[in-house]
């Protein structure tokens, strides 16, 4: 199964879980845009999924002049976006978009790693254009446990 398909098998499952349990944890990060893309936002939702964490992207926009099908490498660095560290997690197998209705493009993944994890230790979320745009950042969020909700 595709992991498209298998991220969204999780949201539902989640949402429809939620009513019945509080054993699944989420956290929202808002994503900041960087100076190559000024002016647009972004949000991912993570939640734990069997030891690991899906990831659920929104974005308003990318940089003028960016390749379409939005094409986005995803990475989660050790340290935050300020004082960024090495990549721990580089999440790109994947890195097609969707386009959204509403103004705005969706996309998912997977870190091998649990949602736990991400939180005991200070990690950031970036998004960045494919290399044949530039491999740009265009966005960063710092993952921090006060986003948690179960």
């Amino acid at each position: 199964m595709k992991s498209t398909k298998t991220l969204a098998v999780l949201a539902i499952s989640a949402s429809l879980l939620g009513c019945a349990s509080s054993s699944i944890q989420t956290v929202n990060v808002p994503l900041e845009a960087t100076r190559q893309n000024a002016g647009q936002i972004g949000r991912v939702t993570l939640a734990d999924w069997n030891g690991q964490t899906g990831l659920s992207f929104f974005i308003t926009g990318a940089p003028s002049g960016v390749t379409l099908p939005l094409r986005l490498n995803s990475f989660i660095y050790k340290g935050s976006c300020e004082k960024r560290g090495p990549v721990a997690y580089a999440m790109n197998d994947l890195v097609n978009t969707k386009r959204e209705p509403v103004r705005g493009w969706t996309l998912s993944r997977v870190a091998p790693v649990p949602l736990s994890t991400l939180l005991a230790g200070e990690y950031s979320i970036v998004l960045q254009t494919a290399a044949t745009d530039g491999s740009f950042d265009i966005f960063c969020g710092d993952i921090r446990q006060e986003g948690a909700a179960k």
